[in-house]
């Protein structure tokens, strides 16, 4: 992403950033929200990466620490490819992070596999500590044609599965081929507008719920199974 800076098109005078200080309680940490991106295409101009940077740029403007993963010689999810470089990049993102955006395209109906992979390379359980558990979730989704909204439903059930908050609202940008210039820049118009709408939220919720993600996430039947496994210890 080398252009950084925000488009003319937006009006700052309803832009808002969020206030870190006034969302947390005393003593919880003020530290700017840490945001991984993830895109679902390799295209030489992936619209699913045009988007997922335009939600970047967003997320500094409005406070926040974001890294972009590129997933450009990811391999497939394989025992054997445990300790590749881009599996352990993609591990240490996701540890650091306490929010995410999953951004892809729409292909044959649903999220696409370059997507799914990032996803799965992400442990539910890692060295004690479950990366993806009580961490927001933003999801998006570009298509080829008419509106649709089935990635963003099947990202949203990864989600769940990962044990993440996924926000309410979300992006899905129809025939997205129109909605970007020449230089790779989303175009002001609904579209632009609502993935602004869901990065002011993705940042609120995040903001909100870090400090207590270990009490949200907080089970009895593991409390239980814990329990029982020191009763056993003993």
């Amino acid at each position: 992403m080398s252009n950084t800076e925000l488009p003319p098109h937006l009006d700052l005078t309803h832009f808002v950033t969020p206030d870190t200080a006034a969302l947390l309680p005393p003593g919880a940490a003020a530290h700017p929200a840490r945001i991984l991106l993830l895109y679902g295409s390799l295209r030489a101009r992936s619209y699913s990466r045009l988007l997922t940077e335009e939600a970047a740029r967003l997320l500094a403007a409005m406070g926040a620490e974001v890294r972009i993963f590129n997933p450009a010689g990811l391999p497939l999810p394989d025992e054997d490819s445990e300790n590749h470089p881009k599996v352990l990049e993609l591990r240490e993102l996701a540890r650091w992070s306490e929010g995410m955006v999953w951004c892809s395209p729409e292909r044959h109906g649903a999220l696409t596999g370059v997507m799914k992979a990032q996803i799965d390379w992400i442990p539910l359980f890692a060295g004690g500590t479950r990366p993806t558990q009580g961490k927001t979730l933003a999801v998006m989704e570009v298509c080829g044609g008419v509106h649709s909204f089935n990635a963003v439903n099947q990202m949203r059930q990864q989600g769940r599965w990962m044990r993440m908050l996924a926000v309410p609202n979300q992006v899905s940008v129809p025939a997205a081929f129109n909605e970007f210039d020449e230089a790779g820049r989303m175009l002001p118009g609904e579209y632009y507008d609502r993935t602004v709408d869901v990065m002011e939220e993705l940042l609120k919720f995040t903001l909100l719920t870090r400090h207590v993600s270990p009490y949200l996430t907080d089970r009895y039947s593991e409390r239980k199974k814990r329990a029982e496994k020191a009763a056993k210890a003993d």
